[in-house]
């Protein structure tokens, strides 16, 4: 018998153990279960939200009142007791709130990064890298209070006109909440970066900024472009945060206009927690534009997701 025999015969008997037909049959349930809690979640989302709207809400054997699709998703307006429901009321913050995160979190994520990575001794990488992650897994209540406590008082000594409640100071406590994430990611892509590469840019005679800006960065930017996907998504779907720090009131801003962020708003989070601990009818109409929320949130959020893996796909550098 050859050796490749012998092998391809030791394999099949492995695999055939019932030890081994147990534990693969443990990985299959929990991959099968991850799988089926997402599909249960995309159906649930789907069939509420369908009841929501004009014109799926009969095929659902829905009767009563009912949205219009296109005032949904083009209105400006959100008012429950009015029966307004334009959710670019509620975008728009959500939008304002990922933007400003994003200007705090990206540099300040990918700087820290590069000190892990090519800067910091093993000592300080071994204090500040876990000092990273227990920032990350503080409560995002406390940052929602530290923000209407802290934050916001220490930005009416700067702009006194500020209101308690406003998207600037929910952006900032937000933005503090992701560098983590931006950092932990964007650290791990810059140390798998080969130190061949790095010897070959000092063998040129570079300098390390030179070193870490020009070589390290760019060989590790699919992974950079992930975290910072990834951690904007975390942005959009905060909750508690923007909830205590935002605001409760829905009105429609511009993003691009940079006194907007000192108003408050109602993010779609916000909206969907003030939904459900409001005193409005299970069933009806309100109640259903929960779900309709939570399905245009979770599009967002999937849209950058694919996005976030394509570009991974597309710029990964394999060494």
């Amino acid at each position: 018998m050859s050796t490749d025999d012998l092998e391809t015969d030791l394999t099949r008997k492995t695999e055939n153990s019932p030890r081994e037909l147990l534990t693969r049959s443990f990985f299959f349930l929990c991959a099968a279960l991850s799988v089926v809690t997402t599909i249960s979640i995309v159906a649930l989302l789907v069939t509420e939200a369908a009841k929501f709207f004009t014109l799926t809400a009969p095929l659902m054997g829905v009767t009563g009142e009912t949205a219009s699709l296109v005032d949904f998703l083009t209105g400006t307006t959100w008012q429950i007791h009015n029966q307004e429901f334009g959710v670019l009321a509620l975008v728009s913050a959500t939008l304002m709130i990922t933007i400003g995160s994003a200007i705090i979190a990206l540099p300040l994520g990918v700087a820290t990064a590069i000190y892990l990575s090519e800067y910091a001794s093993k000592q300080a990488r071994s204090v500040l890298k876990p000092a990273l992650e227990i920032l990350a897994g503080v409560p995002t209540v406390v940052y929602g209070f530290f923000a209407l406590i802290y934050i916001t008082p220490a930005i009416g000594v700067v702009l006194p006109g500020i209101g308690t409640f406003n998207i600037l100071s929910a952006s900032i406590v937000v933005g503090i909440m992701i560098i983590p994430m931006v950092a932990s990611i964007s650290e791990d892509a810059m140390s798998a970066v080969p130190d061949d590469l790095r010897q070959a840019g000092y063998g040129m005679g570079a300098t390390k900024f030179d070193v870490s800006t020009g070589i390290v960065v760019p060989a590790a930017l699919s992974g950079i472009f992930s975290s910072f996907i990834l951690a904007l998504s975390r942005a959009i779907g905060e909750t508690m945060a923007v909830t205590v720090a935002a605001g409760a009131q829905a009105k429609f801003l511009n993003p691009l206009d940079p006194s907007s962020y000192l108003e408050g708003a109602l993010p779609m989070t916000a909206a969907m927690v003030q939904l459900l601990t409001g005193d409005i009818t299970g069933g009806g109409l309100a109640y259903r534009s929960l779900f309709a929320i939570g399905l245009v949130l979770f599009v967002i959020t999937l849209i950058m997701n694919i996005i976030s893996d394509y570009v991974a796909q597309r710029y990964r550098e394999a060494y």
